[in-house]
């Protein structure tokens, strides 16, 4: 498993702390990237969310999907999440890397990475991508978000008050700029954008729909061809 910051510094209460504070801008920029994701998930679908963290999207994926299955590298994460969906036996959920993910080909529907996991996860992004892709069905689909650049002040202002709330280290303001945030303790925020999902897609020979929502969020739904 990867000890990053997420699984080693933010995880479970501290990091649901992180979306109790979210200023009014922000909460709405939330609202709104899971209301996109539903749009795309259907009664029948078997979905996978990637980084589920301590559940805070899971509750929303259950009511709109068949079967759900969540992953996440923070044990501390899963634990508190399993307080809230243990009684649930549409939901499942496990720790693993999302590099390695332990599901035959072809398990799921839907595989969801939002929140900007494709940054925030350190990992390659294509070896993200394609293992995406391994477990998701033929006809099914494979959906990522990062943030758009007109979203930095918000996004900005978000990570200012995690920060003074000793959730996050104190920010490095020379180092902090242009999409990226970076913390004198080692956190380091990165953002995927537009330009970067259309090379992804591109260097993988894949077909990708790219989307700005509410000048918040940008997504990126790649329909998997096997």
């Amino acid at each position: 498993m990867t000890d990053d910051y997420y699984t080693s510094k933010l995880s479970s209460n501290r990091l649901k702390q992180c979306y109790d504070v979210a200023p009014p801008r922000v909460i709405k920029y939330l609202e709104v990237e899971i209301e996109h994701v539903l749009t795309r998930i259907g009664p029948t679908d078997k979905v996978l969310e990637l980084g589920c963290g301590y559940g805070r999207f899971l509750k929303h994926l259950l009511q709109s999907s068949h079967t759900l299955v969540g992953i996440d590298t923070s044990k501390d994460s899963l634990e508190l999440a399993n307080d809230s969906f243990r009684k649930m036996s549409k939901c499942h959920l496990s720790q693993m890397d999302a590099r390695t993910l332990g599901f035959h080909d072809n398990s799921f529907d839907k595989t969801i990475c939002i929140q900007n996991g494709i940054s925030a996860f350190k990992v390659e992004p294509k070896e993200l991508v394609m293992e995406s892709i391994r477990v998701t069905r033929n006809g099914g689909s494979c959906l990522f978000s990062s943030y758009s650049d007109f979203f930095w002040n918000h996004r900005l202002e978000w990570f200012k008050i995690q920060s003074e709330m000793g959730l996050l280290g104190e920010i490095d303001w020379e180092e902090t700029g242009n999409g990226i945030i970076v913390c004198k303790d080692g956190f380091r925020a990165t953002t995927f954008r537009e330009e970067d999902f259309r090379k992804l897609a591109s260097s993988l020979s894949l077909k990708a729909e790219i989307v700005e929502v509410d000048q918040s969020s940008v997504f990126c739904e790649i329909v998997v061809e096997k």
